[in-house]
């Protein structure tokens, strides 16, 4: 297997995944990286986000209402929610967890796994 190679773009790339401090989509990806750099075209971001999915550096997060954003996997692993501004259209990771869900199955039912969307507005937005 021939080693890929390590181009400005995809370093670029990796940096703002893993400087976000915060899921980001393609677009916010593409504008971070792209004043590390010059000339990043969307398609490249959409390649090597592509890879880092594969190599899985880095994991889809979903939110309702919007397309897939990106997560280191180390903090992806970690359970943890979303919090998305209303205003700025930014995610958010959200430590914790409500607990106690089972309860709220109906009698005979199994959870396997659950998702706690917030939304509102972020402290820059107020």
């Amino acid at each position: 297997m021939t080693p890929r190679r390590d181009t400005v773009q995809q370093r670029a790339i990796r940096q703002a995944i893993e400087s976000a401090g915060r899921p980001l989509s393609v677009q916010e990806i593409f504008e971070t990286a792209a004043d590390e750099a010059p000339g990043l075209g969307m398609r490249t971001v959409y390649r090597v986000v592509n890879r880092l999915l594969d190599d899985e550096f880095i994991a889809p997060v979903s939110v309702p209402g919007m397309a897939d954003l990106y997560e280191l996997a180390s903090v992806a692993e970690k359970h943890h929610h979303h919090f998305r501004c209303e205003s700025c259209d930014r995610v958010f990771d959200v430590d914790g967890c409500p607990g106690g869900l089972k309860r709220m199955l109906p009698d005979g039912f199994t959870l396997a796994g659950h998702e706690v969307s917030l939304w509102g507005r972020c402290a820059d937005c107020g």
